[in-house]
């Protein structure tokens, strides 16, 4: 029969008085006596996300191309495209776009990591007309409102979400939803690790081993290799 946590406590406290114990000191001592014990720390299981299907996507976009929004339309493919985060989405600015290497600098995107996304060369022509007009308006900013400053997160999820009342569908549709659509599609079309994690920008140890072994380059070839199946054109 085991011994009760507070009488335990009180016999460990006898053996550590002398030490004159702060917490960083009982911390590395508790951590120690897990490993001596082979205590494993438990971990929440991973809920899975919530991945939209190819077919409600298909719908979801047949309802923003009807609607000849073209901004709207370009910001949702660039999420589409890129699998960027909300944050990540807004603060692009216009000097930002590689449209010579099908490119987006993303800058202090998670953990303050730069990266670069890839996007189709489907999309240049569309992202490039876009980025002239942008330019032509004097914005800072690849996306910005007719107030001419750069969206909210808020004002993306907003936006997001209005088509997918329009299409009725039944889930939401936040920014994150695409990017694990993109990201688990690519890993469909039988992409390594190696190539999606440089663009998804997790921050693992496994995923910073990535970078040592793959270069942007090849790992864009390979996405252009897959992305003209893209379901959404």
């Amino acid at each position: 029969m085991r011994t009760s946590a507070r009488k335990k406590a009180k016999e460990l406290a006898k053996l550590l008085r002398s030490e004159r114990p702060d917490y960083v000191y009982l911390k590395r001592v508790f951590y120690y006596l897990r490993h001596e014990l082979e205590v494993e720390v438990p971990h929440a299981a991973q809920k899975l996300p919530d991945v939209p299907t190819e077919a409600e996507m298909q719908r979801y976009y047949e309802v923003v191309w009807r609607t000849q929004r073209l901004q709207d339309a370009l910001i949702i493919k660039t999420l589409m495209y890129t699998g960027v985060r909300v944050h990540e989405l807004i603060n692009i600015r216009l000097a930002d776009v590689d449209l010579a290497n099908c490119q987006i600098q993303i800058r202090a995107g998670k953990g303050g990591k730069d990266r670069v996304v890839p996007f189709p060369l489907s999309f240049k022509e569309a992202l490039a007309g876009h980025c002239q007009q942008m330019k032509h308006n004097a914005a800072e900013y690849l996306f910005e409102s007719s107030w001419k400053r750069k969206y909210s997160e808020r004002g993306i999820r907003s936006l997001l979400q209005r088509y997918a009342q329009t299409a009725g569908l039944a889930r939401s549709m936040s920014p994150h939803k695409f990017r694990h659509f993109l990201l688990l599609w690519l890993k469909k079309q039988g992409l390594d690790d190696a190539v999606i994690q440089p663009y998804s920008g997790h921050t693992s140890r496994q995923s910073l081993e990535v970078y040592s072994k793959l270069t942007i380059k090849e790992a864009q070839e390979e996405y252009n290799e897959v992305i003209s199946q893209f379901p959404i054109k």
